[in-house]
């Protein structure tokens, strides 16, 4: 069983599913439900500090190598983009409901990409991923429990 939360945990810090991997991993591997929920709730939350750090920090360095600037310009447009003027205009609302959405391609990374991007001061932008983050994992949780018991 720490093995199975161990690994959700990892999905939920994993760029490729987040907490919409990682708590139906969980669920369906038996751990209970509200472990679940939490372990992949706050291993979520922590991408935030990890990508203002990573954003803050490596970003403009990286920037000088032609490789990550013309994959960092495509990231930042796809964001932009997918997050439409709903964050420029909305701001901490605009990051909140970007993130809450159980879609790919919305989460904390694309969250902390776009409040980075629209210069949201941190304490907003760490508030707006923390609570879409939580209730995109409720909705995903929802989810889940409905369809595994109508498996069973």
């Amino acid at each position: 069983m720490i093995i199975d939360i161990v690994v959700a945990m990892l999905w939920s810090i994993s760029p490729f599913g987040e907490a919409k991997v990682g708590i139906p991993y969980a669920i369906f591997n038996e751990v209970n439900l509200y472990i679940a929920f939490v372990a992949c709730f706050v291993a979520n939350v922590f991408v935030f500090p990890i990508m203002m750090f990573f954003l803050d920090s490596l970003n403009g360095r990286l920037l000088r190598w032609k490789f990550y600037k013309r994959n960092a310009i495509k990231v930042a447009k796809r964001v932009k983009t997918g997050s439409g003027s709903s964050i420029g205009k909305y701001g901490f609302w605009g990051v909140l409901l970007f993130v809450m959405l159980p879609i790919p391609g919305t989460g904390v990374y694309a969250g902390s990409i776009a409040a980075y991007l629209f210069r949201m001061p941190y304490k907003q932008a760490f508030l707006a991923n923390t609570i879409g983050i939580f209730i995109s994992c409720v909705m995903v949780m929802v989810m889940t429990v409905a369809t595994y018991h109508g498996v069973k």
